[in-house]
């Protein structure tokens, strides 16, 4: 797939063509379609790790302030 790059830049151009027209919908829908492509590169297959590393780490760090546990950081 040599042409990859411009597979996703037509993607990324038709999001935000139908973004400034107002189009919701079909901007959602070229822009999943260019993350798409995108992970399907090389570069773009550590995204789908880096992204539930993140939201490991968020998790573990609001698990004990939503939950209420000892230690949590309080209001006061």
């Amino acid at each position: 797939m040599p042409s990859v790059g411009l597979l996703i830049l037509g993607a990324v151009l038709g999001a935000f063509i139908c973004a400034k027209t107002r189009s919701a919908a079909g901007a959602v829908v070229f822009s999943l379609i260019a993350l798409s492509l995108f992970i399907g590169t090389p570069i773009g297959q550590g995204l789908p790790g880096a992204i539930g590393g993140f939201m490991s780490a968020v998790d573990q760090a609001t698990t004990p302030a939503l939950s209420g546990e000892s230690g949590a950081p309080t209001d006061g």
